[in-house]
């Protein structure tokens, strides 16, 4: 465990020497009056900028709810390619193009199992040479019970998809 802990230490260190390593993320807190339900959800991002227009990560999802049928956990992976193609030097318009894979479950049922595949575009705001505040909005693609969002396909454009958060690059 040791060597393992030295050995991403290294890595860790030997990619953001050129400040192309990010990590960041969103958190969010919601109390539905409708159905007395309060779900809280963490999104820890991380991800390696290959040059100034490509860049590649990944974001895992935790989100828990108390619901009146028990409590309700979820799980969630989404690796992506992200593209930027507008940049100035306080603006960053980018897609993010890839795959989310879920898994979620109810206390007391089955576990339900979920994937996702499409697009997702934001923007970047800098706020100074390490740190940028983010937003995404919209999705376009399929979905098959990703993270409770059910089964369809086609562009999906409402506030549920909104989402902000923040990145740090090293």
């Amino acid at each position: 465990m040791k060597k393992f802990v030295i050995l991403l230490f290294v890595a860790m260190a030997a990619l953001s020497a050129k400040a192309q390593v990010y990590v960041g993320g969103a958190v969010s807190l919601w109390h539905n009056d409708d159905v007395d339900a309060t779900t809280f959800t963490l999104n820890p991002e991380v991800g390696y900028n290959l040059n100034e227009k490509w860049a590649v990560g990944g974001i895992l999802t935790f989100s828990h709810s108390k619901l009146d049928e028990g409590k309700y956990n979820a799980f969630g992976l989404a690796p992506y390619a992200r593209y930027s193609y507008y940049e100035n030097k306080v603006v960053r318009l980018f897609i993010d193009g890839g795959l989310g894979f879920s898994t979620q479950k109810v206390k007391g049922a089955d576990a339900v199992n979920g994937f996702e595949i499409g697009f997702k575009p934001g923007i970047a705001i800098k706020l100074n040479d390490k740190f940028s505040v983010l937003a995404k909005c919209g999705f376009l693609g399929y979905r098959d019970d990703y993270m409770n969002a059910g089964s369809g396909y086609g562009f999906n454009l409402k506030s549920e998809d909104l989402s902000f958060g923040f990145h740090y690059e090293f």
